[in-house]
């Protein structure tokens, strides 16, 4: 049994995901031509399609809590696993990502597939590499905003390698949730960041890359990605009312 097929991931043609959406809890599919997806929650508010890091698939446990809280709050969260990552599970062993354009074009695919079902605003996003993967995304296409979960600014002990010369092309609203401590980009460095005002960011206290705080800070992993979860929803919520306040006086 392969290794989807052991989670209860069902294989399902595209045209057919407009039948399931109305489900409020979380379906696990492998689409045709696409790949693994696993569907959490309704659209009250919007959706977002929600990449994995370099390292780890959107089954891990931060990205199915971060998932959950976040479908919790009305966002529907289409959450996705590239197919180098695919092959990772299937065959366990471990393999390093394409290069990010090669990613960036299949995520696009998975936008375009989500964004023809018509089922209401379509975000993206992702943690780490997933997040750059959406940002870079949002630089070349419109979309409604980007959510990136600890963005790699720069590799770890490379803090002169930025990795924000595309922000400046992003045309919509981007939250970065990023732990104080991230070694991909703390908040002392990004501080010195010359970053356009459409990019937010949001600090999760003492977290790291993975928002893990110190013993004493006081506060858990899990409470800072449910934190992080609960202001991304809040931030969708608010650029949605902002959009509607907007439309109401041009009318």
């Amino acid at each position: 049994m392969s290794y989807y097929a052991g989670l209860e991931f069902v294989s399902i043609k595209p045209e057919a995901l407009s039948e399931r959406l109305a489900c409020p809890t979380t379906q696990r599919f492998i689409v045709d031509g696409y790949g693994p997806v696993s569907v959490s929650g309704r659209s009250e508010v919007g959706r977002i399609l929600l990449a994995h890091g370099a390292g780890a698939g959107h089954l891990s446990d931060f990205m199915r809590q971060f998932a959950a809280t976040l479908s919790s709050q009305g966002v529907q969260v289409w959450a996705i696993d590239f197919p180098y990552m695919q092959q990772m599970n299937e065959q366990g062993k471990r393999r390093p990502p394409p290069p990010v354009k090669k990613t960036v074009e299949h995520f696009a695919a998975w936008y375009d597939l989500l964004a023809a079902l018509n089922a209401g605003p379509l975000w993206v996003g992702g943690k780490s590499m997933g997040g750059r993967v959406a940002s870079l995304f949002a630089s070349e296409r419109s979309c409604e905003g980007v959510v990136a979960v600890g963005y790699p600014f720069h590799p770890p002990k490379k803090p002169e390698s930025l990795r924000t010369e595309h922000f400046a092309s992003i045309e919509s609203p981007m939250l970065v949730l990023q732990g104080e401590r991230d070694r991909f980009g703390s908040r002392e460095e990004v501080a010195g960041y010359d970053l356009p005002a459409s990019i937010h960011i949001n600090w999760l206290t003492d977290g790291d890359h993975d928002f893990k705080p110190r013993q004493i800070s006081g506060v858990n992993q899990q409470v800072l990605i449910d934190e992080a979860a609960i202001v991304a929803a809040s931030f969708v919520r608010a650029q949605l009312a902002d959009a509607a306040r907007t439309c109401s006086t041009l009318v």
